[in-house]
C-alpha cells in the first residue's frame, strides 16, 4: 500500500517538473524564432535574391487590334442637273448595273422649246449675216472703180459683216448649250456596281429647283472595297506598304479575311493623332457589305534592331521606366523607353548592351545600388 502511494507521489512530482520546464522554456524559444525570422527578412531586404537573364539584341513582330470600317471602293450619288420630271425608272434597290447603262430617263418639255428658239435664232442671225455680206461684196466690187465708193463706207460694211458673223457663232453656241441639256435627261451608270438607294418614283419632280436635296440614286462598287483603319501615332513607325492584315466582322465571327496594305496617308489626323491606312478587299462572293465594322489585326514588325528583355524586367513607376542591371552583384537602375511588345517579350531602348545581365522579375523595391543574391536561369 505504501509502495503504491509512493509511486503516485513520484509520478505527480515528475509531471509537475515537466510542466514547469515547458512553461519556463516555451516563451524564450518562440521569441528566439521570431528574432531569427526578423533577421532573415532584414537580410532579404538588404540582399534580395534575384534571377538574372541576359539582354539580347533582336527584332520583334507585334500586332495591334484596332477597329476599322469597310467602305465601297467607289460610291457616287446621282442627281438631276436640270429641273425635270422622272419619265422612266429602269432600276431599283439591289439592281446590278454596268458602266454606261441607262438608269433614269427625265422629261423637260421646256428644253424642246428652248432648243427650237435657239435654232430659230441661228437662222435669224444667218439671214442678217448673208445680207450684210452681200452688201459688203457689192461695195467691194464697186470700189474697184476708183472714186465710186469711199473707203469709210467699205470699212463700215466690212465691220457690219464681221459682227453679224460673230452673232451667228454666238447663236450656234447657245444652241449647243441648250442641246447639251438633253444629255442630262438621261442618267447613266459611271461604273459597274449596285444601286443601294432610290429616292424617286416615276413622275417625280427633280432637279436643283426640287423640294428635296437627296440624291436620286446611290451607286456603289462592292466587288472591291476599302478597309479603312486609323493607326495611333505610337505605332506608325512600324507600318509598311507591303504588310498584310487579317480582320473579322461580327456578322461572320468564324471567318478570317486577309488584305494587303495599299495606301498610307503619310500624315497624322490632327484630331485623332493617327494615320489613315487603306487595304483593298476583293469581295467577289459578296459576303462583306459596305460600312461593316471590322476588328483588324495590324502587324507591326520592328524596323530597327533593339534590345529584347522580358516584360517582367521593365519597371514602370510614376517617375521613370527602368530595368535593373546587375553590375558586380549590385543593382543599377537603367532608364529605358518601351518599344513593341510580343508575348512576354518587349523592346527597350536605353544604355543597355547585348549580353548585359538584368533582373528578370524587377520592381522598385530593389533599390539602386543594393547588393543582390544572383542566381542564373
Amino acid at each position: 500500500m505504501n509502495n503504491t502511494k509512493n509511486k503516485i507521489v513520484f509520478a505527480f512530482a515528475a509531471a509537475c517538473f515537466a510542466v514547469g520546464l515547458l512553461s519556463s522554456c516555451g516563451p524564450d524559444q518562440k521569441e528566439k524564432d521570431e528574432q531569427q525570422q526578423t533577421i532573415k527578412q532584414e537580410n532579404d531586404i538588404d540582399t534580395p535574391a534575384v534571377i538574372a537573364v541576359p539582354a539580347q539584341k533582336g527584332k520583334l513582330v507585334s500586332a495591334i487590334t484596332i477597329p476599322g470600317e469597310l467602305v465601297p471602293y467607289q460610291e457616287v450619288e446621282l442627281y438631276a442637273k436640270i429641273n425635270s420630271y422622272v419619265k422612266k425608272l429602269y432600276v431599283d434597290i439591289g439592281s446590278q448595273v454596268h458602266q454606261g447603262q441607262l438608269l433614269v430617263t427625265l422629261d423637260a418639255p421646256e428644253i424642246n422649246s428652248q432648243l427650237a428658239e435657239a435654232e430659230s435664232r441661228i437662222q435669224q442671225m444667218e439671214a442678217t449675216y448673208y445680207a450684210s455680206k452681200a452688201t459688203y461684196d457689192r461695195l467691194f466690187n464697186t470700189s474697184k472703180t476708183p472714186g465710186t465708193v469711199s473707203q469709210n463706207d467699205l470699212e463700215q460694211a466690212e465691220a457690219k459683216k464681221n459682227a453679224d458673223l460673230a452673232n451667228v457663232d454666238a447663236a450656234k453656241s447657245s444652241y449647243k448649250e441648250v442641246a447639251a441639256n438633253l444629255n442630262y435627261l438621261e442618267i447613266r451608270a459611271p461604273f459597274d456596281g449596285v444601286i443601294t438607294l432610290r429616292n424617286i418614283n416615276e413622275g417625280a419632280y427633280v432637279g436643283p429647283g426640287g423640294k428635296t436635296t437627296d440624291p436620286l440614286l446611290v451607286l456603289q462598287d462592292q466587288n472591291r472595297m476599302r478597309l479603312v483603319v486609323s493607326v495611333p501615332e505610337n505605332y506608325t513607325g512600324g507600318l509598311d506598304g507591303k504588310d498584310q492584315v487579317t480582320f473579322s466582322v461580327e456578322a461572320l465571327p468564324n471567318r478570317k479575311f486577309t488584305a494587303l496594305v495599299k495606301r498610307l496617308a503619310g500624315a497624322l489626323d490632327t484630331k485623332l493623332r493617327s494615320e489613315r491606312i487603306e487595304m483593298d478587299v476583293y469581295n467577289k462572293d459578296r459576303m462583306l457589305l459596305p460600312h461593316m465594322y471590322a476588328n483588324v489585326d495590324v502587324p507591326l514588325p520592328s524596323r530597327d534592331s533593339a534590345i529584347i528583355v522580358p516584360k517582367s524586367a521593365v519597371v514602370t513607376s510614376t517617375e521613370r521606366v527602368f530595368v535593373v542591371k546587375i553590375n558586380n552583384n549590385k543593382a543599377e537602375w537603367i532608364d529605358v523607353k518601351k518599344g513593341l511588345q510580343s508575348g512576354d517579350q518587349m523592346e527597350v531602348y536605353g544604355n543597355l548592351q547585348s549580353g548585359d545581365q538584368i533582373v528578370k522579375q524587377a520592381s522598385d523595391e530593389i533599390r539602386d545600388g543594393a547588393t543582390l543574391k544572383v542566381s542564373r536561369q
